[in-house]
């Protein structure tokens, strides 16, 4: 909500906290059929995206989310070529996964064209694989096109949601992911965002009950900074059909072909590493 003209606000009723920033002017506002999706020019964050009032995505800080969405499960998959993504509007995950050459083809589903076009305009470093030969944008029902993917056909999955509210409820359902885990392939990886260890662990630990009765084995959680969604501390989950999700192509990852901003094999150690309370909540 805008505190008034100079600028915006999100509150977080259920910790009882709000995330502000000094704005500019608002540079983009527009209703598609599923949301409201507004662009705001910050003194602090450069462009920050705002989609039903909740914040989405700033020039500052994004890498950190984008990165750990993608380069983790990546390197964690002994041969990662087929990719989908479902969310992801921004592009910026898609742009990540396409980093890595040995990736033949990502799918990006998501229902909501306005946000790839608003981000387009707004966050053109995000969207520089949107050309890329390897990348197909779909802008349709990602659960539908997931109930109807041909059973193996992936090797990862990566769901970059909204919060579970709204259009992002259902793929937190365990009916959307006992398909993800009919589409992967025998040694194939799913990753989500899991919101913040902090403020919602109650949705992490329903996460991992319904990980476990869609079919998933090994279930883990990373965790990473992120200034502009509630506590300013996320998480991503990992789960896979079978094998152990702590060990990954370190090799691999300390010699990425390709420069990132936070990640790096260090950091992907570091974010497998379970706080007590959690390790306790879990059941871990």
């Amino acid at each position: 909500m805008p505190l008034d003209d100079n600028w915006f606000s999100e509150q977080h009723a259920g910790i009882g906290s709000a995330w502000s920033a000094r704005i500019k002017k608002k540079v983009f506002d527009q209703r598609s059929p599923y949301q409201h999706v507004e662009v705001y020019d910050t003194e602090g964050f450069g462009k920050l995206m705002v989609i039903d009032g909740c914040t989405m995505v700033s020039t500052l800080e994004n890498f950190l989310y984008h990165e750990m969405m993608a380069h983790p499960v990546l390197f964690t998959h002994p041969d990662p070529r087929r990719v989908a993504i479902i969310g992801g509007g921004d592009c910026g995950t898609l742009r990540e996964v396409l980093r890595h050459p040995g990736v033949e083809h990502c799918t990006q589903i998501d229902i909501d064209e306005l946000v790839t076009r608003a981000s387009e305009l707004h966050f053109p470093e995000l969207c520089e694989a949107n050309d890329d030969p390897r990348a197909e944008l779909l802008f349709i029902d990602g659960i539908q096109w997931m109930q109807q993917a041909e059973a193996g056909s992936l090797d990862v999955i990566i769901v970059d949601s909204t919060d579970p509210v709204g259009p992002g409820e259902v793929l937190f359902s365990t009916e959307f992911l006992t398909a993800c885990q009919r589409a992967l392939a025998p040694d194939g990886l799913i990753v989500q965002q899991s919101e913040s260890p902090l403020a919602h662990l109650d949705l992490i630990q329903a996460m991992y009950a319904r990980f476990g009765s869609a079919g998933f084995g090994d279930t883990r959680t990373l965790f990473f900074p992120q200034p502009i969604y509630p506590t300013g501390w996320w998480s991503a989950t990992l789960a896979g059909r079978h094998g152990s999700l702590q060990h990954f192509r370190e090799a691999d990852a300390r010699s990425k072909p390709f420069e990132t901003r936070y990640y790096n094999a260090d950091i992907h150690h570091a974010a497998l590493v379970q706080p007590e309370f959690f390790r306790k909540a879990i059941g871990g």
